[in-house]
């Protein structure tokens, strides 16, 4: 309960007179003393620049570079909250999310100054980090020391971090230092992190995976964090063995890409005890197992906080763990309970349209809402009927928007976003299930599902393939897969090189989606009552577009 208080200021204190080496980048190395130090001077400068009777925010606009946890500590410091600016953002929607967010002072560097020229920025303040004004700026503070600031609450937001905006603008969701210094110790207790680990962030800590799954917890354990600038996927072992890295989180393809890069004989030899993330799929983590000599501990929560489901040993191959009391499985129309999932001999899904919905958590939880959207609110907190008032007072269950299926011993299954799932001859299918299937396909780096409209009604099933395919060896593969079934054989195959992600490399599914058939990339296809691919050529889009399903 205690830690459930405390404030991740209380936590940047505690390392005040420790001079153990606790942040490496780029050759640069600094004590944990000296980090405690530089967020104190960068918190007494930020109380200056803060114009009062304001909403006490910044953004940062940076790299992986150590000015971007030492703003991360002065914020918690001063009683402020980070918004991380994603810097693959554009125009008028990067000016969009800084306002949004209300940030008064706006931290970035040198590399980033193009992407806000012209950019309308009312009484915003920049601080230029690599440069000489900035040194110049921090000069007089230099002297300040953590424990002059007191103020700072666990309920106090210290972060305002983005989430996907795929169906609409990026939602920027609040954790309070409460959560984060929770979230922390609690990956704490569940890794066996200590003072003596080293933490190797290589995710863009303008995303909530590396602030909370990697920061947080080293911070609390007062272990050290090793910082890449932007992640590599060659660079990842020699890092791992140069910061004797014990601990590193990943998110979407990150690593499909370090699995690609060659192997060396002496892969095993590294320090990694624990790798932590989603979306690797199966197939990849036992390879990566394999190849390292290191288990990847898929984990499951929601980018706000609202739900989290945690692996134990027992877990069952394919499931991420067992579901917590509240944790359920809902249609999303009727809102009752889906049935538990039934499956064949060959551990096939039989009753996907029934038993896959949307997790859901019905008891309290700590999603803490978004920065001035009560739109978004209302759809993540909303009661279990469909007739009972929104309107209601006291909040309302959590709707994740991700989709799971669940066996009769509680083991919850992930099967995609709500938006990933596909309509298929009346029957409903989730992305996820077919892309575990498909990325044994031998030839795949990577696999991404989505769906294409079918001129009829609903959907028809379209693969994204990233490596070599071979269109008579695909559609033998697909025939040798037990628990592939008859309505998620795709219908198109699109070919490319690398497969398209976002900044924090989790596949581009809505720009996939939107492409379709009709991109620059080869497509394959398998014609009404044809058992084989052939490629689709400009004169079948139009035949394509107008054929019924596969039958």
């Amino acid at each position: 309960m205690e830690s459930r208080r405390r404030t991740v200021a209380e936590l940047v204190q505690a390392r005040w007179e420790d001079h153990r080496p606790g942040l490496w980048c780029e050759g640069r190395t600094l004590t944990h003393h000296e980090v405690a130090a530089g967020a104190a001077a960068r918190a007494a400068l930020l109380t200056d620049l803060l114009p009062p009777g304001t909403p006490p925010h910044i953004g940062v606009l940076l790299d992986n570079t150590p000015e971007y946890p030492l703003w991360l500590s002065a914020a918690a410091l001063a009683g402020a909250a980070v918004a991380g600016i994603n810097p693959t953002r554009r125009g008028p929607e990067l000016a969009r999310d800084i306002l949004h967010t209300e940030c008064r002072v706006l931290v970035t560097e040198r590399a980033h100054l193009p992407l806000l020229d012209g950019l309308e920025l009312p009484d915003v303040r920049l601080l230029v980090t690599d440069t000489q004004a900035y040194d110049d700026l921090l000069a007089p503070y230099a002297d300040t020391k953590p424990d002059a600031f007191s103020r700072a609450t666990p309920d106090d937001r210290v972060l305002l971090y983005f989430t996907s905006g795929s169906t609409g603008a990026p939602k920027a969701a609040i954790c309070t230092q409460g959560r984060l210094a929770a979230a922390g110790r609690s990956l704490v207790d569940a890794f066996g992190v200590g003072p003596d680990d080293v933490h190797y962030i290589c995710m863009p800590m303008f995303h909530g995976n590396a602030v909370i799954a990697d920061w947080a917890p080293a911070l609390a354990a007062g272990a050290g964090v090793a910082l890449r600038r932007r992640f590599s996927a060659s660079r990842f072992l020699d890092d791992v063995r140069e910061y004797r890295a014990t601990y590193f989180t990943y998110v979407g393809r990150a690593v499909q890409y370090v699995l690609a890069t060659e192997e060396r004989p002496d892969d095993r030899d590294n320090p990694l005890r624990t790798g932590f993330g989603t979306e690797a799929g199966a197939v990849d983590a036992a390879a990566f197992e394999r190849r390292f000599g290191v288990r990847l501990v898929e984990g499951y929560g929601s980018s706000e906080g609202g739900a989290a489901v945690q692996w134990s040993p027992g877990t069952p191959s394919g499931a991420v763990g067992r579901a917590a009391p509240g944790l359920a499985v809902l249609d999303p129309q009727t809102r009752a309970e889906c049935p538990p999932a039934v499956f064949d001999s060959a551990g096939r899904l039989l009753n996907g349209d029934a038993a896959i919905g949307e997790l859901v958590n019905r008891a309290p939880n700590p999603f803490e809402g978004y920065w001035r959207n009560p739109e978004a609110d209302a759809e993540r907190r909303r009661w279990g009927s469909p007739r009972s008032s929104e309107a209601e007072s006291g909040g309302g269950w959590y709707w994740t928007g991700d989709l799971f299926y669940r066996d009769t011993d509680g083991y919850l299954y992930f099967a995609g976003r709500t938006d990933d799932r596909l309509r298929v001859d009346s029957e409903n299918l989730a992305a996820a299930m077919i892309e575990n299937i498909l990325a044994r396909y031998e030839g795949a780096d990577a696999v991404a599902v989505y769906a294409v409209p079918d001129p009829v009604t609903g959907d028809q099933v379209m693969a994204t393939v990233a490596g070599h395919f071979d269109p008579l060896a695909f559609a033998e593969f697909l025939l040798a897969q037990p628990d592939l079934g008859t309505k998620m054989a795709p219908r198109f195959v699109r070919v490319v090189r690398r497969m398209p992600v976002t900044a924090t490399n989790k596949i581009h599914r809505a720009g996939l989606r939107r492409e379709g058939i009709r991109c620059a990339d080869p497509v394959w296809w398998r014609p009404p009552g044809e058992a084989a691919y052939r490629q689709l050529t400009p004169e079948d889009v139009a035949v394509a577009a107008g054929t019924s399903r596969i039958g």
